[in-house]
């Protein structure tokens, strides 16, 4: 067996990539930790004889994050109102980035995918793990993994974002739509939402939040110039921020309920509001605001 601290740099070598690909299976940040936490504690058992620490720790991250997956999509079934995944901000340290170039929108595509689809996606497309080592992970042949991984392309090929926005404009685009939902403003918000504008609202049944995908640019301004109506809405800007891919923002609502809004722009205006309300997703965020 090699010596403890010679396993020890091994793994924290391969801990950001193991904690992308595990959010990337979960969609839960806090599960990728308790997953990686695992793989480490086999790989601190594991004996003497591994050639390759990276190939043993990923194998072992992507079986513990099938296992889960079981039973987190018995758990969505059963969830209140729209699931999105928690939301992740962006950085600029190396050593603790865990986002990649993945947005939220593949995320929710990827969503559609079998477990084992998405395992094969992620492992052979975004980390280019080579075939038969993905093979192997997964326990298939080669020539099944190839198909899943084929299948999984086409689900989410139509879901990549056709136009990079640039973070000035995003946050400018996010500044201008906080003001016009805070203020009722049905002519900003008009400019600003497409017309088949969506509108995802997650609280998981902790906090008030849309139980149903709102859709369309008239209900969307219906929606938002009745909420700024509302007596004591005043939401409070916190900070401008990347989440998930997307350009967005953190603010405060009514009750000191933190959310974060991430926003997807198509052509200058805002196609998709992805809203995280539920408290549970949102612990990793409140240490970050609080921080500050």
């Amino acid at each position: 067996m090699p010596p403890p601290d010679t396993r020890l740099a091994d793994f924290e070598a391969q801990r950001p990539r193991l904690l992308r690909l595990a959010y990337r299976m979960l969609g839960s940040v806090s599960e990728a930790e308790d997953v990686v936490q695992e793989a480490w504690l086999r790989w601190a058992r594991v004996e003497a004889g591994v050639d390759t620490p990276a190939a043993y720790l990923t194998r072992a991250v992507t079986r513990l994050c099938l296992d889960q997956l079981k039973s987190a999509r018995a758990r969505r079934e059963t969830y209140v109102g729209a699931w999105l995944p928690e939301p992740l901000l962006g950085t600029t340290d190396p050593d603790e980035a865990i986002a990649d170039d993945l947005t939220l929108t593949l995320m929710l595509a990827m969503e559609r995918l079998s477990p084992l689809e998405r395992a094969a996606f992620l492992l052979h497309d975004v980390f280019d793990v080579a075939l038969p080592e993905v093979a192997a992970t997964l326990g298939r042949e080669p020539a099944a993994v190839r198909q899943l991984a084929s299948r999984a392309r086409r689900h989410v090929r139509d879901e990549r974002p056709r136009f990079a926005v640039p973070a000035e404009e995003g946050e400018r685009i996010a500044r201008a739509f906080f003001a016009a939902a805070r203020d009722g403003d049905a002519a900003a918000l008009t400019a600003l939402l497409a017309e088949d504008v969506a509108i995802h609202s997650d609280g998981g049944g902790k906090v008030i939040a849309f139980l149903n995908v709102i859709r369309g640019l008239d209900r969307a301004v219906r929606l938002f110039t009745g909420v700024a109506r509302k007596p004591g809405y005043n939401p409070e800007w916190l900070r401008a921020a990347t989440i998930d891919g997307l350009p967005g923002y953190l603010s405060i609502d009514r009750g000191g309920v933190l959310q974060t809004n991430a926003l997807e722009i198509r052509e200058g205006r805002i196609a998709a509001i992805y809203i995280v309300r539920n408290p549970e997703k949102l612990r990793h965020v409140a240490e970050v605001v609080g921080s500050r």
